[in-house]
């Protein structure tokens, strides 16, 4: 069984919030990016490493790479899981990912989206999305750092 800390929802990926603060808080050796279009695009990794707290390597995979590989992890690697949104969070879940919570960060705002926290911004195929995750007992919290209370994403989803 894979040793998966935590996975964060987080449009921006790898960045310094992430990259240090979540990655040193939560003790993780392996950041793993699981996204389709980063894990084509060396220019970015390379700069989303530069970000990454000394000590932790660095992984980007795409999606399905993730679910094909994941259950090969050594037990060593204390894994941080980061996705770019909760279409790809469902797909890794749905493929056997052995997700257990998710944290959400950051969801920019975009034209056809409607604001539901300073920073996490939903279409409606994502609040889609947070819903069968949450049915398939992924609990989804918004936290931006490891100080800020936790919110549960539907209680967010359901004030707006």
């Amino acid at each position: 069984m894979p040793n998966i800390l935590l996975t964060r929802i987080d449009n921006r990926l790898i960045h310094g919030q992430v990259g240090m603060t979540w990655t040193n808080w939560l003790g993780a050796n392996l950041v793993l990016v699981a996204d389709d279009e980063l894990a084509n695009d060396e220019t970015q990794q390379a700069l989303m490493e530069m970000a990454i707290a000394g000590g932790a390597e660095s992984r980007f995979f795409s999606l399905q790479k993730t679910i094909d590989v994941i259950h090969k992890a050594a037990d060593r690697q204390k894994i941080f899981l980061v996705v770019r949104d909760p279409q790809a969070a469902l797909k890794l879940v749905e493929g056997g990912v052995p997700i257990d919570k998710i944290n959400v960060g950051n969801l920019h705002f975009a034209e056809g989206k409607r604001q539901v926290s300073k920073v996490i911004s939903v279409t409606e195929d994502d609040v889609r999305c947070f819903k069968a995750l949450e049915a398939k007992g992924v609990p989804c919290t918004a936290q931006g750092t490891p100080d800020d209370k936790k919110v549960p994403i539907l209680q967010l989803l359901e004030t707006e």
